[in-house]
């Protein structure tokens, strides 16, 4: 377990306006495969789907997790990374609001509201973009919201990842959709959440992960597949939607296609590869594998 220094010189602020977008939309559960991490107050809770939690990090604020690594923002705003199960942790940048990990390496938005891109392999960060509210790391695809509302795509497209009927990837970032507050994306599809509450997807459909939407095969543009929704999760086959008044709703693999309530009373979700997590109001832990009931993990001990 690693706690990092308190460096409060560092911080973004709650009253930095280029950082508060990125900072309403940090996350207190994060799922990769068979990965989860969960932030329980300030402790970063780890485990693989069906085993036992440990406490790999405290003095967090935001968690994400990919094939090997795990990461935490801490309350430092410095984005510590460690190996899972592990206990290696290093800092990876600094000044950071919001962070995503996935196949093709680490997106980071900064406390002045830059995207900042890592690939995977490489040891140094690029600038992206000037300005991000949510960015999200794919399997296939990378995404990121900019100050408008306008959701960009980069990466294939093979499976209609970029949802504008285009099948062949595109050089760079590819602007594909608008009033756009959310995005999650897994194995060969994407689900953003507009402003109005409805959540929209597209790309590879054959387990239902988009509901009706291109059912058996993929979906190449964007398509309204939940209404309501304030908080959105995908995995690699099934997608959760989670209203304001904590009912939490999951579809696709062997959930069905249709959306049906699983939990009430949630305040943050995740999705994996078979496998879903969720941390209530009260602060209980749930995770649980798709097409079963929810089920309570035990936390670690202090």
């Amino acid at each position: 377990m690693t706690k990092p220094a308190n460096r409060p010189g560092l911080g973004c602020g709650a009253d930095n306006a280029a950082a508060v977008p990125s900072l309403q939309r940090r996350a207190r559960v994060a799922g990769y495969y068979d990965h989860f991490l969960a932030l329980v107050g300030e402790r970063v809770i780890e485990w693989r789907l069906g085993g036992a939690a440990r406490v790999a990090f405290e003095g967090a604020t935001h968690v994400s997790v990919a094939e090997k690594r795990a990461y935490a923002i801490g309350a430092d705003d410095r984005l510590h990374g460690w190996t899972l199960g592990g206990s290696d942790a290093a800092v990876e940048l600094d000044q950071v609001a919001l962070a995503s990990a996935g196949a093709s390496g680490l997106l980071a938005i900064r406390c002045d509201g830059s995207l900042w891109q890592r690939p995977a392999g490489a040891n140094g960060w690029q600038r992206i973009a000037p300005f991000a509210q949510h960015a999200w790391v794919g399997d296939s695809a990378d995404y990121y919201i900019d100050d408008t509302g306008t959701l960009f795509v980069s990466g294939k497209a093979h499976r209609g990842q970029y949802g504008d009927g285009r099948l062949t990837e595109a050089i760079g970032w590819t602007a594909v959709a608008q009033h756009a507050s959310f995005v999650v994306a897994h194995t060969g599809h994407a689900v953003y959440l507009r402003d109005d509450g409805a959540v929209l997807g597209t790309g590879g459909n054959r387990f239902g992960p988009l509901g009706t939407h291109g059912l058996g095969d993929k979906a190449d543009r964007w398509g309204v597949i939940f209404d309501g929704a304030s908080q959105i999760a995908t995995g690699s086959r099934h997608t959760l939607a989670l209203r304001a008044d904590g009912a939490l709703f999951t579809w696709g693999g062997a959930d069905g296609v249709a959306p049906r309530q699983v939990l009430g009373g949630v305040a943050a979700v995740a999705g994996g590869l078979e496998g879903s997590a969720a941390i209530d109001i009260d602060g209980t832990l749930w995770s649980w594998s798709v097409g079963q009931p929810p089920a309570r993990l035990a936390k670690p001990p202090r």
